[in-house]
């Protein structure tokens, strides 16, 4: 894995190098540098890493998961605000399973960051709720619920919204 930084200087050289072929009238290896260059900047947006830790998350494996995120050495310096959010709330869904202090700390911080997809927004707001929740705040609970219905355009979390909704009532 490089660093974001270290992506874009190897990007622009090759597209240096493919233009420098053009020049030379090598049209075809101008061609191939410039699809090779697109790898790299594809990976400046989206980190390769959490890309896999994505992979691993969608097989229900959270143990793979954590052990993709390990490889991030330093979040802040490898990796751009929203990926930074994604590490953030990837490690939320991780320690959702045993450490409720420790994922509501990341989920807040994955908030602060910023995700991409509204859905996954609402899926850390629903979260931070449950938290809540068995935390005995009802006034944050019920707060972050309203924002998660709203965020859900899809309808995909209203079965859990309404769940977590026929709980507080019982609190």
């Amino acid at each position: 894995m490089f660093n974001k930084n270290i992506k874009l200087v190897i990007a622009g050289s090759i597209i240096a190098y493919a233009v420098y072929q053009f020049v030379e009238g090598e049209i075809g290896n101008g061609i191939f540098l410039l699809l090779l260059s697109s790898i790299f900047i594809f990976l400046y947006f989206r980190n390769e890493i959490i890309l896999l830790a994505f992979l691993r998350m969608r097989k229900q494996d959270l143990a793979g998961t954590q052990n993709w995120l390990r490889k991030i050495k330093n979040p802040e310096g490898a990796l751009t605000p929203k990926q930074q959010g994604y590490y953030n709330y990837l490690h939320g869904i991780i320690f959702s399973q045993t450490n409720l202090t420790q994922a509501e700390k990341y989920f807040k911080k994955a908030l602060k960051l910023g995700l991409t997809m509204d859905y996954d927004v609402a899926m850390a707001k629903l979260s931070l709720a449950g938290i809540a929740m068995q935390k005995r705040r009802k006034r944050e609970a019920t707060m972050l619920l309203k924002e998660a219905k709203k965020l859900d355009k899809n309808n995909m979390l209203t079965e859990q919204i309404r769940m977590m909704q026929q709980q507080m009532k019982k609190l």
